[in-house]
């Protein structure tokens, strides 16, 4: 019985310093977006490791239509960061891109007409991003 109660603080202990640790993250996650995830990773990796206001100016110049999603949905994270960080400023933050993580998604199977009454198969690839935004200093460590 002591182990078990020794092990449930632990736990909450834990929880605790994770709670604290997320405090000054923010995500963000867009799912099954209708683009190739190599060429959504082309534009990621752009805007990995920046400041947040950086990879806002790279993102709205880039002439790419991932590039435009990405804003979005950076803007979405940093409006996340805002929610969990009342009455501060993202400007003021010192926040990074800390985390840029392009997966592959489900994948639409087509068919197109191909001589000899065969048939190729095309695949409609799409993908979904998570972004993750961090303070500095904490990702110095």
């Amino acid at each position: 019985m002591a182990e078990e109660v020794k092990h449930r603080t632990k736990k909450k202990e834990r929880a605790a310093r994770l709670k604290e640790q997320k405090k000054d993250m923010a995500f963000a996650i867009l799912r099954n977006n209708p683009t190739s995830p190599r060429k959504m990773r082309l534009v990621a990796g752009l805007i990995r490791n920046q400041n947040v206001s950086k990879a806002l100016d790279i993102l709205q110049y880039s002439p790419q239509e991932a590039a435009i999603k990405l804003r979005k949905l950076l803007l979405s994270a940093v409006a996340n960061w805002g929610s969990k960080n009342e009455g501060a400023r993202f400007e003021d933050a010192d926040l990074i891109v800390k985390e840029v993580k392009v997966d592959g998604a489900r994948m639409l199977k087509r068919l197109r007409p191909a001589p000899q009454g065969r048939a190729y198969r095309i695949r409609k690839r799409s993908n979904h991003v998570t972004i993750v935004l961090g303070n500095k200093e904490n990702s110095e460590k």
